[in-house]
């Protein structure tokens, strides 16, 4: 939720996951648990990481139990450094078209750099009743360290990158990441990696490049990404 009043009549955002989640909602109810709807509502989701396709049944069992809460439910697919973008140009113009966002902790952390978000702990701490004790240690600290409240882990997995193969087919395991490319180079159209821009497994595959060829910045990608 945006720290500063926004007048905005829609009903709340809330992000969530591969990850982690936020929430945004009109300034009016920023001190208060949002009033369930009297009458079924249709939630829009945007998910920004790939993680819909972990949720979209849950989200579904949700709606075919409570008829009385969600008429429908539309899902929408957008690359993830568009997200907060698109958030803010929706709150600048008074009008939220998304209910829920399903993002990394990149997502979370632009929206965070943008103000865009509500910290949702401890504030709506009732809401997530037994939330800590249901993570094992791992994702309790993603959701700990990198959520600081803004965000709550809603599933997890231990990144990498993680790179698989097949034993029968590939007979020399490159070690490095020059390896990699020199495999990939050797055998054409064999390698492949998610899209960075709507995978989280793809961002943290290009994202630890850097580091593993030892470029000058690697959180630079316009003027520190040389090797990479």
């Amino acid at each position: 939720m945006a720290n500063q009043e926004t007048g905005i009549n829609r009903r709340n955002l809330l992000g969530g996951a591969a990850g982690l989640a936020a929430l945004r909602a009109s300034g009016a109810l920023a001190q208060q648990g949002p009033a369930l709807p009297k009458s079924p509502v249709s939630i829009n989701v945007m998910d920004v990481g790939g993680a819909l396709a972990l949720m979209q049944k849950a989200f579904e069992a949700y709606r075919q139990a409570k008829p009385e809460l969600v008429s429908r439910i539309t899902y929408v697919k957008a690359p993830a450094p568009e997200l907060a973008g698109k958030v803010k140009a929706q709150q600048d113009a008074g009008r939220i078209d998304l209910d829920m966002i399903l993002t990394g902790s990149d997502g979370l952390a632009a929206g965070l750099e943008q103000n865009l978000w509500l910290k949702l702990l401890p504030t709506r701490a009732d809401r997530f009743p037994g939330l800590e004790e249901n993570y094992e240690p791992a994702a309790l600290n993603l959701h700990r360290v990198q959520g600081q409240g803004y965000g709550v882990v809603i599933n997890y997995y231990p990144s990498g990158p993680l790179l698989e193969y097949a034993p029968e087919r590939v007979k020399t395991i490159p070690g490095t990441a020059e390896d990699l490319l020199a495999w990939a180079k050797a055998n054409p159209k064999r390698f492949m990696y998610a899209r960075p821009a709507n995978s989280g497994p793809g961002r943290t595959f290009m994202m630890g490049l850097p580091y593993l060829l030892g470029d000058k910045d690697p959180k630079d990608p316009i003027n520190g990404w040389d090797r990479t």
